[in-house]
């Protein structure tokens, strides 16, 4: 078919432009022989007084927690259930000492959830169980930490959409947990993130949308459409979430989409589309069917100096490219936001 110049122009015009595909730089040692859907959501804990030296948390949602380093070693592994997200909060209070939480939702009963909480022992490494929360029903999926004026809360985000605030009271024997508030999406949703300096959660509806809500628990819990899933920037299934703070309000909020293996970055606070990449070339397979992702934009010494970028491989491959156990691909932040135009 012969189409007018203009029409034929504005087809040229409409045609999307490939993303940009960045390798990764390390990959981490699987935690499982196996080639199931195991691995699922890091966390990154920083080390302050040796970065380099920092780690890796990430779940295997049926078996536990590991831990590695920024060389992908396996460090450790915990077999603590079915563990399907984590999140880690550094400096916390805990019955009166400062240390890092470290929060892992479990869904070993598919009917009851259970919040599992730790202290994190850095120089073994392991984690330390100091208790758990059990709300009262749903398939426990999603979970971030956010720290408030008022203290820490958990969000747990279940399999069937529901999204629920929870505060924790870590000063005791035993950790306990008041639920604030509770919102139903509709459908199913898993990744979230909680920006602590603006008071704002982002949690990801997976065939629908971003949705931001505001953590003040006075506040009615009124999710606001941050970011359609439109097949165009933001495709479905939309799991892990991670902020990149700028300023007061500003920076960059990344979103893994399931079914095209790219990640979709947006600006903060007005959600503009700010581009999007794949991890993809190099020594190293790529990402594959991406769970969770986590970032940290800091000095980890002279190998990522301009941040870190963790990602669940769903489709790892071995050197011959057979299908191997899951794991997680590190990646130099830094490269991700020059290929963007963002550093």
């Amino acid at each position: 078919m012969l189409y007018p110049p203009l029409f034929a122009a504005l087809l040229i015009v409409a045609e999307p432009l490939p993303l940009p595909e960045i390798p990764a730089r390390i990959e981490t040692a699987p935690a499982t022989t196996s080639a199931g859907d195991r691995a699922d959501d890091p966390a990154i804990w920083r080390n302050p007084e040796a970065p380099a030296k920092s780690l890796i948390l990430s779940t295997d949602k049926k078996a536990g927690i590991a831990i590695h380093d920024l060389e992908g070693r396996l460090l450790r592994f915990q077999s603590l259930g079915d563990l399907n997200n984590v999140d880690l909060r550094s400096d916390v209070t805990i019955r009166g000492q400062k240390a890092t939480l470290v929060a892992a939702s479990d869904r070993s009963d598919r009917d009851r959830p259970r919040l599992r909480l730790f202290r994190l022992d850095a120089n073994t490494p392991r984690l330390v169980e100091i208790g758990s929360v059990d709300p009262p029903e749903g398939e426990g999926y999603g979970l971030c930490l956010h720290r408030r004026a008022g203290g820490i809360d958990a969000f747990m985000v279940y399999e069937e959409g529901v999204v629920e605030q929870i505060a924790l009271d870590l000063s005791g024997p035993a950790p306990e947990g008041h639920i604030l508030r509770r919102h139903d999406l509709g459908s199913r949703a898993e990744g979230c993130a909680a920006d602590d300096r603006t008071g704002t959660l982002y949690v990801a509806e997976d065939k629908v949308a971003i949705w931001r809500i505001d953590t003040d628990p006075a506040r009615a819990m009124a999710p606001e459409r941050f970011a359609a899933v439109d097949g165009v920037h933001l495709h479905d299934d939309v799991e892990g979430l991670a902020v990149l703070p700028r300023g007061k309000e500003g920076g960059l909020l990344f979103a893994a989409s399931q079914d095209d293996d790219s990640f979709a970055v947006f600006r903060l606070p007005d959600g503009a589309y700010a581009g999007g990449f794949r991890i993809r070339g190099g020594a190293i397979d790529g990402t594959e069917d991406t769970d969770g992702i986590a970032l940290d934009p800091r000095d980890f010494g002279s190998d990522w100096s301009g941040g870190l970028f963790a990602a669940q491989d769903g489709k790892n491959r071995d050197g011959a490219g057979k299908r191997a156990p899951q794991n997680f691909k590190l990646v130099p932040l830094g490269e991700i936001l020059r290929a963007l135009g963002q550093d």
